[in-house]
């Protein structure tokens, strides 16, 4: 049983990374499952009998290559660790290095150049970026209930931050260029704005500062 789990899962994989590089050739539009199954060698009723759809597979074919690293990237929202603008330190550099690899930025120009597709685009969304920032949503409320900031919503919060973080260093990048900002240096003063506006109070120990 668990040698046809591992089969099935490299097979999964085979069919990813075959079709992650017809979709970077050929786009979304002109790309085809009859395409993606000569490439990894097989037949179409083989691929549908893992994904649904060519929607789904180049929703999924985007995606993994990114998954577990952005994963990673929000497991450093640590709600224990008190020191709220060591958190966000850590976590911002690691952000915008996750967001400046060229896996990252691939993703971001083909969810952009195919958004026109509706379908496509908003599943790229739900499974990514927007999950991604549930969790920093999901943090910050936290952070709201313990009184270590004050934020009417934690969402909209959520959003500002992201802004903030990625200003002057991310769309540079989708542009095929330098940022105009230091990574670092626009982490450190991302999160200074960010908490000097949200009212942070920092604790040490227990005890307000």
């Amino acid at each position: 049983m668990l040698i046809m789990r591992v089969r099935t899962d490299d097979r999964r994989n085979a069919i990813i990374e075959a079709a992650n590089a017809v979709f970077r050739e050929l786009g979304y539009e002109r790309t085809s499952m009859s395409a993606i199954s000569e490439r990894v060698g097989g037949s179409k009723a083989t691929l549908y009998g893992y994904f649904k759809s060519k929607e789904e597979l180049f929703v999924a074919a985007m995606l993994e290559a990114v998954a577990e690293q952005g994963q990673v990237v929000m497991d450093l929202l640590d709600p224990s660790e008190p020191r709220v603008d060591l958190v966000l330190q850590r976590f911002g550099e690691a952000y915008l290095e996750f967001m400046a690899t060229p896996e990252t930025l691939a993703v971001i120009r083909a969810a952009v150049a195919e958004g026109a597709h509706v379908a496509v685009g908003a599943r790229l969304y739900e499974s990514g970026p927007k999950r991604g920032w549930e969790g920093m949503k999901a943090y910050l409320a936290r952070l709201c209930e313990k009184g270590a900031i004050r934020a009417f919503d934690p969402g909209i919060a959520a959003g500002h931050l992201k802004g903030m973080l990625e200003a002057g260093v991310i769309e540079p990048l989708l542009y095929g260029t330098k940022p105009q900002i230091d990574p670092k240096l626009a982490v450190a003063a991302a999160v200074e704005g960010f908490l000097r506006a949200y009212g942070y109070t920092e604790t040490r120990s227990g005890q307000g500062k």
